[in-house]
């Protein structure tokens, strides 16, 4: 695991954008998995920047999305459909048809996208890291050989949420689709971002606590290509 500490948001943005666009650069065909939330809108908006100033090509780019909340349309301006298409998709030359979001509200639906999974390989996974050690939304407890699922929210998971549904939990979706741990560690390459002395603990656990499925994060010390790009807050509590 290489953990890249930033001295700021604005530079950790830019430095997890060089991992990104290395990906790009050296497979125009590249296979992606995307992640939504705060974290990753500066890299975001880094690699819309790079496409207009650069004409970095998405033409042969293939996304696969890590989560959707459960229960809500995907026009609304909550749902992660709506997210990547404000944030990346609409500024860039990908194809609407390359690009794959979880959608439904069953276990069957689930099983229906890892089907989809297992038939690529992503050769980039973005992800973020939620305060109690999440990724997507394996919420601490999930097995480290978790699929494709439907997961039930934890209370500090709505709660850290609802900043974006009017700061009232009871608007945020209580249930939500997402990669599992097993289909996140296919990935040949993984890129986490945090920022924020908020995520300090969290990443604390993921790089130097224990393996556990209490803190779903710390399976990818057992990845082999693991890059964690963090700001001085999200990192302050490491010892390295």
């Amino acid at each position: 695991m290489k953990v890249i500490v930033c001295e700021n948001y604005e530079e950790e943005s830019k430095k997890a954008f060089e991992v990104m666009k290395d990906v790009i650069q050296k497979n125009p065909h590249a296979i992606l998995g995307l992640a939504t939330g705060s974290s990753p809108e500066g890299l975001y908006k880094e690699m819309v920047k790079d496409y207009q100033e650069n004409g970095t090509s998405y033409a042969d780019i293939t996304s696969y999305n890590l989560d959707e909340y459960v229960g809500i349309d995907r026009n609304h301006p909550e749902s992660y459909y709506s997210f990547m298409h404000k944030h990346l998709f609409d500024h860039v030359n990908i194809k609407p048809e390359n690009t794959h979001l979880p959608e439904g509200s069953t276990q069957a639906d689930a099983d229906a996208y890892e089907a989809e999974l297992k038939k690529v390989t992503i050769d980039l996974q973005l992800l973020g890291i939620g305060r109690n050690g999440h990724i997507g939304f394996n919420e601490p407890g999930t097995s480290f050989d978790a699929p494709t699922h439907i997961v039930d929210l934890t209370q500090s998971t709505l709660e850290a949420n609802s900043r974006f549904f009017d700061n009232d939990v009871n608007k945020v979706p209580h249930q939500a689709m997402s990669m599992g741990l097993g289909s996140i560690m296919r990935s040949k390459k993984i890129l986490l971002v945090a920022n924020g002395a908020n995520k300090a603990d969290a990443v604390k656990a993921m790089v130097e606590g224990p393996v556990t499925e209490k803190v779903p994060a710390s399976i990818l010390q057992k990845h082999p290509d693991v890059v964690v790009v963090l700001d001085k807050a999200a990192a302050s509590k490491l010892s390295k």
